[in-house]
């Protein structure tokens, strides 16, 4: 056996940061070379996402058990991947998108088969004794996403009244990695104590952001501008971004209705009124604004705010190729948000981003609201340049460990390393 060859393939039940049951998986190749890796899991996702296995047996974890993905990579694909070079990413991703033979991912689940993509390429890097950003991005690997943090919740991420799903802060004046969180950290609490002052709850979101019940989304904004300026900055050097979720909005074909709130806007009203808070406050990107299908709606926005913002596809592209194939034809936003465990191997991830990149599209590496301490989107980030990332507020630990790995690679690279927009 070639000591690149896969050696074996487990898989095991772990806990994400909700409390939940999700896929962790731990490939070694037959030189010893051992690589990990964890799939996080989304609370406000896209119908075209691929298929998440889960396995319905309400005597465990309420039916989330992946008791079910768990045999799925330990019955199906570990024995087809044995023996194969645990460095050929893209043979390996093929055979398991054809042992599975469904467009989602429905037989084996993009859980299983994302869990067995990310640790062979964790163990083909270890095995060249490189960290994974260098395995995957070569010598010039050597640019910091600039950091878009979480700080105030609401959606589908918090039991409050604020319908737009995150707020974010996004420190683009910063030099460094190290500057930026930096700056988060200072605003975010600044924060804090701007809602503690104003009898406001601080109790934190899925993604470490704090949840209050504000009087409006306006009044969110409002309180972070305040904050920005309480902890010594301005919007020049740390900017705004909104992710709005709106297909959770939609009560028919170009007509959303605000979940909490109830207020209804047809899509040209809602684009309006994206027109007029951008006017009004700092903000450089804006995602999901619209809904997966209305496409229309999102041609209308992109005509308009496109040439002044970040208009960002996250439900409306879902990291696959043929979503994103269409938004570019009927010019629908300009920027698509990554997340892995939406279409299930990396190397879908690395021809999407291919995609983007050629139709001059940002792409924006993200965590999920269900996260592990697994931090192979930071690493995946400076491998593809990629100008932005999404991975929470400044804190709670497995938002944390992601912006502590930036740091290091940060650190490592030394003088060689540029950040975000400055690269």
């Amino acid at each position: 056996m070639s000591k690149t060859q896969i050696a074996s393939v487990e898989a095991y039940e772990m806990l994400d940061s909700r409390g939940n049951p999700t896929v962790g998986c731990r490939v070694t190749l037959a030189d010893g070379s051992v690589g990990e890796a964890s799939v996080p899991s989304g609370a406000s996702t896209g119908t075209y996402e691929a298929f998440e296995k889960r396995d319905n047996d309400p005597a465990r974890y309420g039916g989330r058990g992946v008791l079910s993905a768990v045999s799925a990579v330990e019955k199906t694909i570990a024995p087809s991947l044995v023996g194969m070079c645990g460095l050929h990413q893209w043979e390996i991703d093929r055979m398991m998108i054809a042992l599975d033979h469904t467009e989602n991912k429905s037989t084996l689940g993009a859980n299983a088969i994302l869990s067995v993509s990310l640790a062979c390429a964790r163990a083909a890097a270890a095995s060249y004794d490189l960290p994974l950003y260098r395995y995957l991005g070569g010598a010039a690997a050597t640019t910091l996403p600039v950091p878009m943090m979480n700080i105030l919740n609401g959606g589908a991420h918090a039991s409050n009244n604020i319908d737009i799903q995150e707020f974010m802060i996004v420190p683009l004046g910063a030099e460094s990695m190290a500057e930026a969180m930096e700056i988060g950290a200072e605003v975010y609490a600044a924060l804090r104590s701007l809602l503690k002052k104003e009898g406001h709850q601080t109790a934190v979101g899925d993604e470490g952001g704090f949840a209050p019940d504000l009087s409006s989304d306006e009044q969110a904004l409002d309180f972070i501008c305040e904050a920005i300026t309480k902890a010594g900055y301005h919007t020049d050097k740390v900017a705004l971004a909104l992710d709005v979720a709106a297909s959770e909005w939609q009560t028919e074909p170009g007509v959303y209705r605000m979940p909490k709130r109830g207020t209804v806007m047809p899509s040209a009203e809602l684009v309006e009124h994206f027109r007029t808070l951008v006017e009004r406050y700092p903000i450089v990107s804006i995602e999901d604004a619209l809904g997966e299908e209305d496409f229309a709606g999102w041609k209308a926005l992109t005509n308009m705010l496109g040439g002044q913002i970040m208009l960002v596809g996250d439900d409306l592209f879902v990291t696959n190729v043929r979503r994103l194939e269409r938004g570019i034809a009927e010019r629908c936003g300009n920027a698509i948000l990554i997340k892995p465990n939406q279409i299930g191997t990396l190397s879908e991830v690395l021809s999407v981003i291919s995609l983007a990149g050629d139709n001059r599209y940002t792409h924006i590496l993200s965590h999920r609201s269900g996260e592990t301490t697994d931090t192979t989107i930071a690493d995946l980030a400076v491998a593809t340049h990629a100008p932005f990332i999404k991975t929470g507020a400044p804190c709670r630990g497995e938002r944390v460990a992601k912006y502590n790995r930036l740091m290091a690679i940060e650190r490592e690279l030394g003088r060689s390393a540029c950040f975000g927009l400055h690269g």
